[in-house]
């Protein structure tokens, strides 16, 4: 399913009002990863990056070059566990947020 441009930007919007929208986009990122749903895992955080502008500052933080992590995030994209550990630690250190598996 295509999303249209007014959903994506509604999603957008959302994301820079509201921490608690933030936090939810990383903890199901998480979750789809966990679930093996690699995918929805993948757009979820490409989606928090993309709203957040935070993709300079976390590529910086995580010495990569910014095309690679969108690369990554892409649909042909595959992360290995480091760097998706490592995108995911980067993401919560922003938000000030604690994920446990339960």
């Amino acid at each position: 399913m295509v999303l249209t441009r007014k959903f994506k930007e509604t999603v957008q919007l959302r994301v820079r009002q509201d921490p608690e929208y933030r936090k939810e986009l990383i903890i199901e990122a998480t979750n789809a990863f966990l679930d093996g749903d690699i995918s929805t895992g993948k757009v979820l955080l490409r989606d928090y990056i993309n709203a957040t502008e935070a993709m300079p500052s976390i590529a910086r933080e995580l010495d990569q070059n910014e095309k690679s992590i969108r690369r990554m995030l892409g649909p042909r994209g595959n992360p290995n566990l480091n760097n998706f550990i490592n995108l995911l630690g980067a993401c919560k250190r922003r938000e000030n947020l604690d994920l446990k598996v339960a």
